[in-house]
């Protein structure tokens, strides 16, 4: 059986090369006699492990200093929770919701505190990213929070929004290291791996150092508190320890490629190649207003639930896997994270227009 193209939004494509070297080093990392699965958190291997990984992902994000980076576990859904348990100080807090993720956010924190809606896209079922350069900010609020790209809708923040001087929150689960970003805008900027980094069961944690205080709601669990973390570089409890050794891997993988600005160089080929077909096609239309639209998560349709079941079919069998949209949104969507080598996306171009030809 040879590779498919895997166009999944998470767990999603890894690099060729990383999982080979995983596979290699799979019975005997580092001459230890052990796999990574089986090694001991505390060990002087897995030790390098982690601080070599958070090294090069200070590199390539050029974190400054004053940021703690934290390998946490319980997913981006988990920081839902402790976002608001650490930092909603005055109990109050804006959110800008431009998807599902974003959405289940702002209502996780309707639990801890006043959550404002202070811009929102539902009105077209997330289509767009709402205009962000003047919104009603609150006076008391601890934090502004976005979702910056939106795996289901195929949105994408290209201006972060003025937050007229509070904290930015940022969920960047599925644009991570897609290419360059200034990480002094954000108090935190966090991530789910298992979309463009590593395997599922790691949450990247980029914090500001003010914000990490004993000072959190009342009843936040040990585990839920960043100074836990903070404190014991991220070894307070068993870290995802696999996963992060994975991570470790693709951050050098990334590195090699030549950085972030070579990411976001290949990242913009790929999706033009995919969106300028859409915009021509006769089929197949995108669904995101243009100036919105996302490198990394493509969504289309064809305008008739038939044809798009009959695509997703036959796609599946000519190798493209996991193109099905979303269950909320329907249609297909073909994530083409960092790892989706150009040749998967001319692949698939070159099928639809197949396809197009052959259900006209």
């Amino acid at each position: 059986m040879s590779r498919v193209y895997n166009f999944s939004a998470g767990p999603a494509v890894l690099p060729e090369e990383v999982l080979k070297e995983a596979a290699d080093e799979m019975l005997d990392y580092n001459g230890t006699g052990m796999s990574v699965m089986e090694m001991s958190h505390r060990s002087k291997a897995f030790e390098t492990i982690i601080k070599e990984a958070e090294a090069d992902l200070r590199e390539l994000m050029n974190i400054p200093d004053n940021y703690k980076v934290l390998f946490l576990q319980g997913g981006a859904s988990q920081q839902f929770a402790m976002i608001p348990m650490n930092l909603m100080k005055n109990k109050v807090a804006d959110y800008i919701v431009t998807g599902q993720w974003a959405k289940k956010a702002y209502q996780e924190a309707c639990l801890y505190g006043r959550a404002n809606k202070i811009a929102s896209s539902e009105d077209k079922t997330f289509s767009y990213i709402p205009d962000c350069s003047d919104l009603p900010v609150s006076e008391d609020a601890d934090y502004v929070y976005i979702c910056e790209n939106n795996t289901i809708y195929g949105t994408k923040f290209k201006t972060l929004p003025n937050t007229k001087g509070k904290t930015l929150v940022a969920d960047v689960s599925s644009c991570f290291l897609s290419e360059p970003v200034d990480v002094t805008k954000y108090g935190v900027i966090y991530g789910g791996v298992q979309k463009n980094i590593g395997p599922a069961g790691v949450v990247i944690v980029i914090i500001r150092e003010d914000l990490i205080t004993d000072d959190v709601l009342p009843g936040t669990p040990t585990m839920l508190k960043y100074k836990t973390h903070a404190d014991n570089g991220s070894l307070y409890n068993t870290p995802p320890a696999y996963g992060i050794y994975i991570c470790g891997k693709v951050f050098k993988w990334i590195k090699k490629m030549g950085g972030l600005q070579k990411m976001k160089e290949i990242n913009e080929k790929k999706a033009k190649i995919l969106y300028d077909f859409l915009d021509e096609s006769k089929l197949f239309k995108g669904t995101v207003r243009k100036e919105d639209r996302s490198l990394m998560n493509v969504p289309f349709v064809t305008g008739s639930e038939e044809l798009d079941a009959k695509f997703v079919k036959e796609a599946k069998e000519a190798g493209f896997e996991n193109l099905k949209g979303h269950r909320t949104v329907g249609g297909m969507r073909a994530s083409i994270y960092n790892a989706m080598p150009i040749e998967g996306v001319q692949a698939l171009v070159e099928f639809m227009k197949k396809f197009e030809e052959a259900n006209a």
